[in-house]
C-alpha cells in the first residue's frame, strides 16, 4: 500500500503542479466500460467563448480605458502561459488592483469575493484561481471552500474545477464528493489534459478502495494532522481531527486485544492476563499457559491537552499489538507520529 500510495502522490502533484506527467503503465479505468458511460454533464468552453465574456466584463468594469488595454493585451499574450485560466486571472489582475495584489500574494484580502455586487464572471475566474493555488500550496481547506460551490457550467475552466475539487476532497476523506468529483471530471475523459485523466483515475480507484476507520485511514487522518500543524493551525478543527484519531486508534487496540483473547480462549490455552493474572503483556516467544476474564483495560485519554502523551507502557503495548497484525510500516508511521507529538509537547 505504502509504495502505491507514494506513486499516487506523485503523479497528484505533478498534475497540480501543472507539469505533464509520463506515465507509462497502464491504468485501469475505476468507472464503467465507455459504452455503458452516461453522456457528459459539462462542456469545455472555447477558448473564444471565454474570450468574449472576459471582454463583455472589461466593457462594463469601472477600469480605466488604458488598464482595459493592457487586460486585452494580457489576455492575447499566450506566449505568457498557454494555460486559459492564467491568462484570464492576468487580464483581471491588469484591470482591477485587487486581482493582482491576489497574484502577488494569495494570502491578500479576498472577502471582496463575497459581495453580490461584483461581476460573476470575475468573482469565479479569480476563486477558481485562488483555489487552485491553495491545492499547490497543501491548503486543501482553504481551497475547497472557494471551490466547492463553482458552478462547473459556467466555469473558465471546468476539468480544472473538478480535479482540483475531487484532489482536496480525496485528501480530507471525503469519498463521495471525491468520486462524484472524479466521475464527472473522467466524463470528457478525452478532451482533459492526460496529466488530470491519469491522476483522476488512479484517485479514484484508491479513494473507493480506502476502508474507513482502517489502519490506512488512520493513518491519513494523523497525515492530514502533520500537515496542519506544519501550516500553523492548531485550532478547533484539527483537535476535532486529532481527537477521531484517538478514538479510532483506541477501537482499533481494543478490537485486535478481544480477538487475540478469543483465539487463545479458543485454543485452551490463553491468558489474556498474563502468567498469574498480573496483568503484564505475554511476550512473543511464550505460549499462554493461563486463563484470563476476558477484560478488555479501559485507557484514560484525559483532556483535550496532552491528548496523545499516552504513558509510556500503554504506548508500548499498543504498538506492540499493532506490529504483530499489520505490515512494519504502519508501525514506524505511528511511532513517528508519537515522536512528533511528544517534540511538540516540549516546544515552548
Amino acid at each position: 500500500m505504502g509504495s502505491t500510495y507514494r506513486t499516487i502522490a506523485c503523479l497528484f502533484f505533478a498534475a497540480v503542479a501543472g507539469v505533464p506527467a509520463v506515465v507509462r503503465a497502464e491504468v485501469q479505468a475505476a468507472g464503467p466500460d465507455r459504452d455503458l458511460e452516461r453522456q457528459p454533464s459539462w462542456s469545455v468552453p472555447a477558448a473564444a467563448d471565454v474570450e468574449r465574456r472576459l471582454f463583455e466584463w472589461l466593457d462594463g468594469s469601472p477600469a480605466l480605458p488604458e488598464a482595459r488595454d493592457r487586460a486585452r493585451r494580457a489576455w492575447g499574450d499566450d506566449a505568457a502561459s498557454p494555460d486559459l485560466l492564467d491568462r484570464v486571472m492576468a487580464a483581471c489582475a491588469a484591470a482591477d488592483p485587487r486581482c493582482a495584489a491576489i497574484v502577488q500574494s494569495v494570502d491578500a484580502d479576498h472577502a471582496w469575493l463575497a459581495d453580490a455586487a461584483v461581476d460573476p464572471f470575475a468573482r469565479d475566474a479569480v476563486r477558481l484561481w485562488l483555489g487552485r493555488e491553495y491545492v499547490r500550496r497543501d491548503r486543501f481547506d482553504d481551497g475547497l471552500a472557494l471551490l466547492a460551490e463553482l458552478d462547473v457550467a459556467t466555469a473558465v475552466d471546468p476539468a480544472s474545477l473538478l480535479f482540483h475539487r475531487a484532489a482536496c476532497q480525496h485528501w480530507l476523506l471525503s469519498a463521495d464528493a471525491a468520486v462524484e468529483s472524479l466521475d464527472r471530471l473522467l466524463e470528457r475523459a478525452g478532451e482533459i489534459p492526460v496529466r488530470y485523466e491519469r491522476v483522476a483515475r488512479l484517485l479514484r480507484a484508491d479513494i473507493a478502495a480506502l476502508e474507513e476507520e482502517s489502519l490506512d485511514h488512520i493513518a491519513r487522518r494523523m497525515r492530514d494532522i502533520t500537515r496542519r500543524l506544519d501550516q500553523g493551525r492548531a485550532g478547533p478543527r484539527t483537535r476535532a481531527v486529532q481527537d477521531g484519531v484517538i478514538e479510532s486508534l483506541d477501537k482499533l487496540i481494543a478490537k485486535l486485544e478481544e480477538q487475540q483473547q478469543q483465539c487463545q480462549s479458543g485454543g485452551g490455552g490463553g491468558g489474556g492476563a498474563g502468567r498469574g493474572g498480573q496483568g503484564k503483556p505475554m511476550e512473543d516467544s511464550r505460549i499462554a499457559d493461563g486463563k484470563g476474564p476476558g477484560e478488555v483495560t479501559r485507557r484514560e485519554l484525559g483532556g483535550t491537552d496532552g491528548w496523545g502523551n499516552l504513558p509510556p507502557h500503554q504506548r508500548d503495548e499498543a504498538l506492540q499489538q499493532i506490529g504483530r497484525e499489520f505490515p512494519a510500516h504502519y508501525r514506524e508511521a505511528i511511532e513517528q507520529y508519537f515522536k512528533r507529538l511528544a517534540a511538540g509537547a516540549d516546544a515552548p
